[in-house]
């Protein structure tokens, strides 16, 4: 009897030990691992930009001083704004090949002419743009205008949530052809 519990007691442990994750314990950095059940990668830097208090809703007021908040990003003060301004860099081990997903729809209404680049022209009209995704005419943009769904079965109750960054997750980098 006693032998008989060990070995019941011994392949319980060896369970337990083959359902653990094949990954170590994730650190503060998010390298390790996958990232926990409901985590959101960081907002994109053009949608921290114009949200300028952070609320998670571009308000009117918002996007009247778009223009302005958007020339903060520019880094190298060329005028212009590349993916490397506007979107988080890419991770240290990610292959150059990796494809990308698309730019989600705050870029793409900044972006007209679908460059790449938001020219100085693009930016001084980008509260005309910003106001072209305002689908239901509140006069204010909230993550699901600005950002896509994201996929099934990625992050959220069912699935459900934005692919772009806690609904603001951003691409890991700049498209083809981009300095």
């Amino acid at each position: 009897m006693k032998t008989m519990l060990a070995l019941l007691a011994l392949g319980a442990s060896v369970l337990a030990v083959g359902a653990q994750d094949d990954y170590p314990p994730q650190g503060g950095d998010g390298q390790n691992g996958p990232p926990p059940r409901g985590h959101h990668p960081p907002p994109l830097p053009i949608v921290q930009a114009l949200d300028v208090n952070h609320d998670g809703v571009i308000d009117a007021d918002e996007i009247a001083n778009a223009s302005a908040e958007l020339k903060t990003l520019d880094k190298n003060g060329d005028g212009v704004l590349t993916t490397n301004e506007y979107l988080p860099p890419l991770p240290p081990d990610a292959p150059a090949d990796a494809p990308r997903p698309p730019l989600p729809p705050i870029v793409k209404a900044l972006d007209v002419n679908g460059d790449g680049i938001i020219d100085a022209g693009e930016i001084a009209n980008a509260s005309t743009e910003l106001k072209s995704l305002d689908k239901n005419g509140d006069g204010q943009l909230t993550r699901d205008e600005f950002c896509p769904p994201r996929p099934r079965g990625q992050d959220g109750p069912n699935g459900q949530g934005s692919s772009f960054g806690g609904g603001d997750n951003m691409p890991p980098g700049p498209p083809p052809g981009d300095q």
